[in-house]
């Protein structure tokens, strides 16, 4: 080794090497570590890591890109299809706009004015007229009247008589198709309880329920408001059906099987 030279490095450096030209000359590795005088190991720890993270990086924005390419190509086979059927398309939403103003629609009841009248909460067909016990309200045994909604009729409601709302019950459950008559037990529902003005004291119950297609219940009232005969109460969306409980004293005037108009139509009268 020539005088003033730095001691070689150990290690991976090859001891063969005379002087610092001969480093410099066979291997570059060695001349690093022989000129920052530090040691170069022959196997350095973790080596090769990054590289790996490198490959795993590269391969998932491969994937991405692959994806995206996919995307776009079913994008523009859909997109495609969609420009060819767009008439049909617009004819299918203005059919959808059409039948939901019309499923919504909302005419005025001719509410008649005579005394102790009990209206058709609801419009529809009754298809059952009983009697049974109704114990959350009414307290026991009273009379039935159950209106079932076809997807075709009017679906708000309306006050059968004059009172104030003096129970209001939420009842979760489930979607069965509504003309079942015994879909009340079973389905999610609301029970309304009035307390009559006209007449004075009576209690009449009104029980709004879900079917198959209708899954929402919207109540326009709350517990303690005043209502009026033929006011509009709630919404019931798509096909369900609507029960009124009177008191056993109260006079059925619909017969079974009539198609009856919420707010409109005399079903009861009290004597």
């Amino acid at each position: 080794m020539a005088r003033g030279e730095p001691a070689l490095p150990s290690g991976g450096c090859d001891p063969g090497f005379k002087s610092s030209a001969e480093i410099v000359r066979r291997d570059p590795k060695c001349r690093i570590a022989w000129t920052a005088k530090n040691f170069y190991p022959d196997g350095v720890k973790h080596s090769g890591k990054a590289l790996a993270s490198a490959f795993k990086l590269a391969g998932i924005t491969a994937a991405a890109v692959i994806v995206l390419l996919v995307v776009a190509f079913l994008g523009t086979i859909i997109g495609g299809l969609i420009l060819e059927f767009y008439g049909v398309l617009i004819g299918l939403w203005v059919v959808f706009v059409v039948f939901t103003f019309y499923f919504f629609r909302d005419p005025a009841p001719l509410t008649p004015t005579g005394a102790n009248l009990v209206v058709a909460p609801a419009h529809g067909k009754v298809d059952v007229i009983d009697t049974m016990t109704e114990n959350e309200f009414m307290g026991g045994e009273c009379k039935r009247i159950s209106i079932f909604l076809s997807v075709f009729d009017v679906h708000v409601q309306n006050a059968p008589l004059t009172g104030k709302i003096s129970f209001v019950k939420h009842l979760p459950g489930q979607y069965l198709n509504a003309m079942r008559s015994d879909c009340a037990q079973f389905n999610e529902n609301v029970l309304l309880g009035i307390q009559t003005v006209e007449p004075p004291g009576e209690k009449v119950g009104v029980r709004l329920i879900a079917g198959l297609i209708a899954r929402r219940i919207v109540p326009w009232i709350s517990l303690n408001e005043a209502v009026q005969r033929g006011e509009r109460i709630s919404l019931i969306q798509f096909g369900s059906r609507v029960e009124i409980y009177l008191p056993l004293r109260a006079k059925i005037k619909v017969p079974l099987g009539e198609k009856v108009i919420g707010g409109e139509t005399v079903i009861a009268a009290f004597d």
